[in-house]
């Protein structure tokens, strides 16, 4: 296996795993004005600061783990102090709190969804993703419009309602591709199936953009800084249009400015300090929160998985441990508790069934990340070759994916554990549809008013792929969890799906308050 000094090489600069970056990355302060680079709303000193702070006292901890219960949120400085955390107990207390939290803003509902991959054509050199330039082994695809609708209709068969389309930063794949790529799946039509709510990520767009994406009746835009700190953002993006720190970080602005109130922040740690970069992300919401009178709907927490061809990707300069990772969700959830966290399938199963417990509200599921990966794991299952016989390594080797995943289930295998844990898997769609965005959806979301919603529109939405996607062992459990969970919802809650449940069993569909 290579070294981390040997994998350098081969980029033409250092890690941050090397001891000499290291040091240098801990004055990043210091690092960015040595540099000469221009100030914004982020304060590097601070930051660099509130990554290095000692492990709070006992006393403190319970402090500020009292004040998360008032679901007020935390600062970016309190969020430091429970980074900092090493006792155990502590740490039990920590995730007790964030699972309390979750529960009191949002339930027990877990939203589903799919990404779809249009291409992995890309100018940047981002030496920790496997579309990168220069990985020259990486077979390159840009789907066709029919090759995009049939990638829609596999999902939709499965019962999928919510897609996020992600792409490689291309002219292969302009914004003109993109728009055309979003009418069609909204088009597509399998029985009364249909797409009801598209996710962008995409590289960041200038404010006309934005408008138009908007205008495409987009979701949630998304877009990862992948690191808040300018001096090690350089190295690990050498090449490519990324290269401009500035344009990704005020990304949001535009975004806000050209009319998306639904956006979505992350960060992949794994790069650099997680410290820092968590944060570095909780700053960032906290300026957008000032600046347009609401924050992030959504954040990420993405590790670094393998991806050949990826220097960083094959060894990791910053490898973010299970419990630091447990920290994270945890301390995302009491920090900015109306904010949704989303799990990619990055994570091993098990583990990713575990984290569901400290705060996490969305998950993507029965995922591939490489372009028209659909159609083939359909082919195979369909030839009777079990998709989950396969490690994350060998299924990265053989197809054109971004990364390796870890949780190989489907959407039904996903579905059923989600029940046997008692939650309520979701395809609602209705805030985005009902106007509930933006400002409005956070006055709802931050006192936990949303539930009164979530969970009746959870509930019939998994009510709709019962009757017309599952096996009958999930139906039957399924609907039992729906009955159970029933009693859960308030007196107009429980009116309203007295009356949608009949008629989503006679038939009805998308039915939402």
């Amino acid at each position: 296996m290579k070294t981390v000094e040997q994998i350098d090489e081969g980029v033409g600069f250092a890690s941050a795993s090397n001891p000499v970056v290291a040091a240098a990355a801990d004055s990043l302060g210091e690092t960015a004005e040595a540099s000469g680079f221009p100030s914004t709303f982020l304060d590097y000193s601070k930051l660099s600061e509130l990554s290095r702070c000692p492990a709070p006292s006992a006393h403190r901890v319970e402090a500020i783990l009292e004040k998360a219960r008032t679901l007020q949120g935390l600062t970016a400085e309190e969020a430091a102090e429970l980074a900092a955390i090493e006792d155990p107990d502590q740490m039990k207390a920590l995730l007790a709190t964030a699972g309390w939290v979750k529960e009191q803003i949002y339930g027990k509902r877990m939203v589903l969804f799919a990404p779809l991959y249009t291409g992995n054509y890309c100018v940047n050199n981002c030496v920790y993703c496997g579309f990168r330039l220069d990985n020259r082994e990486m077979k390159r695809v840009v789907l066709s419009m029919d090759e995009i609708a049939r990638q829609t209709e596999i999902l939709l068969s499965q019962g999928h309602k919510r897609l996020l389309i992600i792409s490689g930063e291309s002219p292969r794949q302009s914004l003109e591709y993109t728009l055309k790529a979003i009418e069609t799946c909204y088009k597509i039509r399998l029985g009364k199936a249909r797409v009801r709510r598209i996710n962008v990520e995409l590289a960041p767009l200038d404010v006309e953009g934005f408008r138009a994406l908007k205008q495409a009746q987009i979701g949630t835009y998304v877009c990862f800084q992948e690191t808040y700190d300018p001096e090690l953002y350089r190295r690990a993006h050498p090449s490519g249009p990324k290269v401009d720190y500035l344009y990704r970080l005020y990304v949001m602005d535009r975004a806000m400015e050209g009319g998306c109130d639904d956006i979505g922040l992350g960060a992949l740690f794994g790069l650099g300090s997680w410290r820092y970069e968590l944060v570095a992300m909780l700053e960032h919401a906290r300026h957008l929160e000032e600046t347009f009178g609401w924050g992030p709907h959504t954040v990420s927490v993405p590790r670094i998985e393998y991806a050949p061809g990826a220097p960083w990707a094959e060894v990791v300069p910053n490898p973010v441990s299970d419990d630091d990772f447990r920290k994270i969700i945890a301390i995302l959830r009491i920090a900015r508790p109306s904010v949704g966290i989303i799990l990619s399938t990055r994570e091993r199963t098990e583990f990713r069934k575990e984290l569901l417990a400290y705060g996490v509200s969305q998950i993507s599921a029965g995922s591939r990340t490489d372009p028209g990966g659909y159609e083939e794991k359909k082919d195979t299952e369909e030839a009777g070759i079990g998709h989950g016989a396969q490690t994350a390594a060998e299924t990265q080797d053989q197809h054109p994916a971004q990364f390796a995943i870890g949780d190989l289930r489907g959407l039904e295998e996903t579905i059923s554990d989600l029940i046997d844990d008692g939650y309520v898997p979701s395809f609602c769609t209705g805030c985005y549809r009902k106007g509930r965005t933006g400002a409005d959806f956070m006055d709802l979301a931050k006192p936990g008013l949303i539930k009164e919603f979530c969970l009746p529109n959870g509930l019939v939405s998994f009510a709709e792929y019962l009757y017309d996607y599952a096996s009958p062992a999930t139906r039957e459990k399924g609907l039992a969890l729906i009955q159970k969970m029933k009693n859960d919802a308030t007196p107009k809650g429980k009116r309203y799906l007295d009356t949608a449940l009949k008629e989503t069993e006679a038939g009805a569909r998308d039915l939402y308050l």
